[in-house]
């Protein structure tokens, strides 16, 4: 079968998978639904997306990754297993070699869980790749060279800061600080600056639509509907761009601080490549509008989203196959 690799963008908040020659052909979040008395899945993907926060006592919808890690080694096999039957399709006759990428802190026993879920799910092959490098080959850059590039992949769960080189990571940081914790910041705020109760689905909405974490020259407004806690009574009121900055505040600054630890550590000739070519921004947290000007205005140094921000990853995941075949250089994980 001419489909016999595949990229998998394992995320805490969604899967995307890329096909050689087809490009990313799945992307769904990494949400599981399943009856506790009879332990079998109701729902992967959308489907049980929309049941969080929604389903009655026996069925639980869980994200089987946390912080860009298994928690839950069982249902990330079955999610797995699933997510590339629906992309292959059931006619493929002999096992893919598979690339996923994982968070650059992540330990030996962690990158071997990911390694035997794979295995598990049908790869005849599996290369594990670290997700800065993954970010930059899906943003189009060029790493073979000796020059310096600095990537920052903000996921759900992680945020990997990297400065890569020769086709190897010279200095990273991940901190488990990305787009999850932007939805709790938002949370956190609604209920102690409005006593307003909103659950994780109605923040994630709002960073969306009015998300910001730079003052912008006119203020955008949005509803958001939750739960008056004083009155226990459902309850409407209007948010603005400048209160979002106040509530993503915190984490936003985490992001800045470790960009900063980063750029401390590179040596100077790769450091002085990275302020000529500017920072990288990929991954869906990127998103969030103001993050440019953000470090921009922190560092000193120009930045860029990528093109694609969302599917960077997952490219690039599916591209170092061929990287691997084709160049020496390469190394796996």
């Amino acid at each position: 079968m001419a489909y016999s690799d595949i990229g998998i963008d394992l995320g805490t908040a969604s899967v995307l998978v890329y096909i050689r020659g087809r490009g990313v052909v799945l992307k769904e979040p990494s949400v599981v639904a399943f009856d506790r008395d009879t332990d079998k899945i109701k729902a992967i993907g959308e489907d049980a997306r929309l049941m969080l926060g929604r389903t009655p006592g026996n069925i639980v919808a869980v994200r089987p990754l946390r912080q860009g890690v298994i928690s839950n080694y069982t249902v990330t096999e079955k999610m797995m297993k699933y997510f590339i039957q629906k992309a292959v399709g059931r006619r493929t006759f002999r096992k893919p070699r598979i690339a996923v990428c994982v968070p650059s802190g992540v330990t030996e026993v962690e990158k071997k869980a990911v390694e035997d879920a794979t295995f598990q799910a049908g790869a005849r092959e599996v290369f594990i790749i670290e997700e800065p490098i993954a970010a930059a080959i899906g943003a189009g850059i060029d790493i073979s060279k000796a020059r310096g590039n600095m990537v920052v992949d903000i996921g759900g769960g992680t945020t990997d800061i990297a400065v890569i080189s020769l086709g190897g990571t010279v200095v990273s940081e991940s901190i488990k600080v990305a787009g999850d914790d932007f939805d709790d910041a938002i949370v956190r705020y609604m209920r102690k600056k409005f006593n307003l109760l909103v659950g994780e689905r109605t923040a994630e909405d709002l960073k969306i639509r009015i998300g910001c974490c730079y003052p912008r020259p006119e203020a955008e407004f949005a509803e958001v509907r939750g739960r008056n806690l004083v009155t226990g009574l459902p309850r409407t009121i209007q948010v603005s761009t400048e209160e979002m900055v106040e509530a993503l505040r915190e984490p936003t600054n985490q992001i800045v601080e470790a960009v900063h630890t980063v750029l401390e550590k590179t040596p100077p000739e790769l450091a002085a490549d990275i302020a000529d070519r500017g920072i990288v921004l990929t991954g869906g947290g990127s998103l969030l509008q103001g993050l440019e000007e953000l470090l921009t205005s922190k560092t000193g140094i120009n930045t860029v989203t990528a093109e694609d921000p969302m599917t960077a990853v997952a490219i690039g995941t599916g591209r170092y196959v061929e990287f691997i075949s084709g160049q020496g250089f390469m190394r796996e994980g």
